[in-house]
């Protein structure tokens, strides 16, 4: 059994586990958010985070600071029913020849009494400059671990789970296929979306984030409709 922590893995050790397809950025289904409506309390909540950045650059802002002040506060916005945000989450899963394991940043996920139970989208806060590292293969590897915690609850022959990374105020989200979780080789479809500023785009990335968790409530809904 190969076992990998988040943080360990690359675009060569992931496509030795699993089959990998990468769409390019595009404007896909799942970004079109024209239509979520944003209330006037999560408006006036916009407005307070993005003045608490107008005049302090989130490029020179520490992680704990960024993640405090526009990160987590965005996540929060979007929570619904037991669709809660949650951060530093321990997620591990092991499919048939590969282990996966670490801390996540941040989830919006199935949270009860406090505990985490199903992960459903997973955020990355990456590091920047000369530490940083190309942020993809962690969250893919994220990904990974989340849908197989759901497909252990649900036996899903496909697993819809979504993902962020942030640099520096930009967010940039990926939509995951994952199917054949039960083979040796299953099978990872990613779609990436461009890229949104924190600042600038706040209202676009609350109803992204809104319009993901509504997917998920209707998807489990279908699922158990008692």
């Amino acid at each position: 059994m190969q076992k990998y922590s988040f943080g360990d893995l690359s675009l060569k050790i992931l496509k030795s586990l699993v089959k990998l397809e990468q769409k390019g950025i595009a404007d896909y289904t799942w970004t079109e958010v024209e239509h979520i409506a944003i209330t006037e309390d999560e408006r006036f909540q916009l407005n307070y985070i993005k003045n608490q950045l107008k005049n302090y650059p989130t490029h020179v802002m520490n992680e704990a600071t960024l993640w405090a002040r526009a990160i987590y506060p965005l996540l929060r916005l979007a929570e619904q029913a037991n669709i809660l945000a949650t951060s530093e989450v321990t997620l591990a899963a092991q499919y048939q020849i590969f282990e996966l394991h670490g801390i996540v940043d941040g989830i919006l996920g199935k949270c009860i009494a406090g505990n985490v139970e199903l992960p459903y989208l997973v955020v990355l806060e990456a590091k920047r400059g000369l530490e940083g590292k190309n942020p993809q293969p962690q969250v893919y590897g994220q990904l990974l671990a989340t849908a197989h915690l759901n497909w252990e609850e649900n036996q899903n022959n496909l697993e819809n789970m979504f993902g962020c990374y942030i640099i520096a105020g930009a967010w940039t989200f990926v939509h995951a296929e994952i199917s054949k979780i039960d083979t040796d080789y299953p099978l990872l479809i990613l779609e990436h979306s461009r890229e949104y500023n924190e600042t600038m785009e706040a209202e676009t990335i609350l109803k992204i984030l809104k319009s993901i968790v509504s997917t998920y409530l209707t998807d489990v809904n279908c699922l158990n409709p008692d």
